[in-house]
């Protein structure tokens, strides 16, 4: 008589052969062969990186060992690099919202606009600092389960109300008048600047000066490139950075009601260091090609995680690659959801305006006990 197998066990093969969803968060540890490329990369490239999430986070539990064995190497080779990532850390397999294991990923960059620290000319277009009225409300203070969390708004006689959206501070300009960083001559690339959250400007008198992310007004982030597929403007396949910014200089007419549909916006400083890169949520300089931005609420910011996916543009290219979570933004939410930060200037947009695709994450977190890595090769 043949024996009868329970319907459980039988979903839990199914679920290993086929790939059905699985629970979404962080998995059990796996072996490093399961990370695709994880032998031929070149680690000892991801070691600044690593070394600056150090800054931040080596007076943490199960980091202290883990960071101040990593300056005692100095500048180790890839190979050494490697050992030390696979005795002090464990990889664990990240699943999607949906149980998927594969996420989007996307690019950013830091792009180089043209402007003047006066109003004159072509220069007509602000670049703000965050307004005097302006309030951040700390909920973490009265609230220690929402630490991390703020609401911004501005007065309104004795009452906190929201800050004003896009729309609306487009249509009353005086809101923000007085906080002026400088003008830049493009309102478009304005706005970019806007979704990459940091860049630099070429003044007229050749200097260059880096304006980075300072605050926001508070109101959510919409896709303005979702929005022109809903509107039918432009094919899901079609959106990238440069589609969408030839629609919007395509369009003038229709190109300010675009933009406000993300009611978000941005207020900046200058940099003192504008030769320097950006900083990330992490508070760490970013490093091109190695830094990444996730969501704070799934990833552990700081942490090395293995990202597997393609090239962009180049969909049978492989793109396996150690990279250190340093940084955040709004778009990027979910557990598998993450941002790959290219550098500066026109090769690093090319990257960043054309990468959307899919990927697979694996987060490294460190073991509690393991012995300190070995002093040679």
């Amino acid at each position: 008589m043949p024996r009868l197998i329970p319907a459980t066990a039988i979903l839990f093969l199914l679920q290993a052969c086929t790939g059905l969803p699985t629970e979404p968060g962080i998995g059990e540890p796996v072996s490093w062969d399961a990370l695709d490329g994880w032998r031929s990369d070149r680690h000892a490239e991801a070691w600044p990186a690593l070394l600056a999430s150090c800054r931040r986070l080596d007076d943490r539990s199960g980091w202290r060992d883990i960071c101040r064995d990593a300056r005692a190497l100095g500048d180790p080779g890839d190979a050494r690099a490697r050992i030390f990532f696979e005795i002090r850390f464990r990889p664990h397999p990240v699943t999607g919202d949906d149980g998927d294991r594969e996420g989007l990923i996307t690019g950013y960059y830091e792009p180089l606009l043209h402007g003047s620290l006066e109003r004159s000319g072509p220069y007509q277009h602000p670049i703000y600092r965050p307004p005097d009225d302006l309030l951040t409300i700390d909920l973490g203070d009265t609230h220690p389960e929402l630490d991390d969390r703020q609401l911004r708004g501005r007065l309104r006689g004795d009452t906190v109300v929201p800050y004003p959206a896009r729309g609306e501070l487009a249509a009353s300009p005086d809101t923000l008048s007085g906080s002026e960083l400088l003008w830049v001559d493009d309102a478009v690339d304005a706005f970019f600047l806007h979704v990459q959250g940091s860049g630099r400007v070429s003044l007229r008198d050749g200097r260059v000066v880096a304006v980075r992310y300072a605050d926001h007004n508070g109101q959510p982030y919409r896709s303005i490139g979702r929005r022109l597929i809903q509107t039918g403007e432009l094919k899901r396949e079609e959106v990238d950075l440069f589609s969408i910014r030839r629609w919007l200089r395509g369009n003038p007419d229709k190109s300010q009601a675009l933009l406000n549909h993300n009611p978000r916006f941005i207020f900046f400083r200058l940099d003192t260091e504008p030769m320097g890169g950006p900083t990330g949520a992490l508070n760490v300089p970013l490093t091109p090609g190695r830094s990444l931005a996730v969501d704070r609420d799934r990833l552990p910011l700081g942490a090395p995680v293995w990202l597997s996916t393609s090239m962009p543009g180049e969909p049978g290219r492989q793109l396996n690659r150690l990279m250190l979570a340093q940084d955040t933004g709004s778009a990027i939410k979910g557990w598998n959801r993450a941002d790959v930060f290219w550098g500066l200037g026109e090769h690093a947009e090319a990257k960043a305006g054309l990468m959307k695709q899919q990927g697979r994450m694996f987060v490294l977190l460190p073991r509690q006990a393991e012995p300190a890595p070995a002093a040679a090769d």
